[in-house]
């Protein structure tokens, strides 16, 4: 005979939840690509033969993790429905703190590649591509505009970046399960 209560307690496989976590962890590794290639191609001489390819690459990346943001958010709003119909929660300083930083991430998850379309669009027209398609353009093309374009880039990225870290001290428990993890697959492929 099955136990109903060891049923009901057991995690379902295909739950919004682990759905939203999954998605999470896409944008972590598309957003550490992001990062260390741009702080990598942005120092790159004008002249380095593959600098066009970077560029092509990273804003395929921010336009990529534009795409799973609206999947996240998407799920996001499953996983809330199914949550706070049940009961509210319980407005602690704990969660409100929390809840800001969660709604800083979503904002910095958006500003950051909307900040990159207005530097590329500000720079030339029909430059970002998506898997070699020309995406219409957000922003009129303004070469008044470049360098503002490009401070909003860097200062937003790095801003996002602080958050992250701040967010990876908050949930320091899951950060150091994740490290086990990777260092443990590690080893046994060697």
């Amino acid at each position: 005979m099955i136990n109903k209560t060891s049923k009901a307690n057991k995690p379902r496989k295909n739950s919004a939840f682990k759905n939203l976590m999954s998605i999470h962890w896409w944008m972590f590794y598309c957003y550490i690509v992001l990062f260390i290639g741009g702080a990598f191609m942005a120092r790159l001489p004008r002249d380095f033969v593959v600098r066009g390819s970077l560029y092509d690459f990273h804003k395929t990346m921010g336009v990529l993790t534009m795409a799973l943001l609206t999947w996240r958010i998407l799920t996001l709003l499953r996983v809330w429905w199914k949550k706070y119909t049940k009961r509210l929660p319980k407005y602690s300083p704990q969660w409100l703190q929390k809840f800001a930083l969660h709604t800083s991430l979503y904002i910095f998850m958006w500003a950051v590649p909307i900040s990159g379309f207005f530097f590329s669009n500000s720079f030339k027209n029909d430059n970002v591509r998506f898997l070699g398609i020309a995406l219409p353009d957000l922003f009129p093309q303004n070469s008044a505009l470049v360098d503002l374009g490009r401070n909003l880039h860097f200062w937003l990225a790095y801003t996002f970046l602080a958050f992250i870290i701040l967010h990876a001290l908050d949930q320091r428990k899951v950060v150091r399960g994740f490290w086990r993890r990777i260092t443990k697959q590690k080893t046994k492929l060697t």
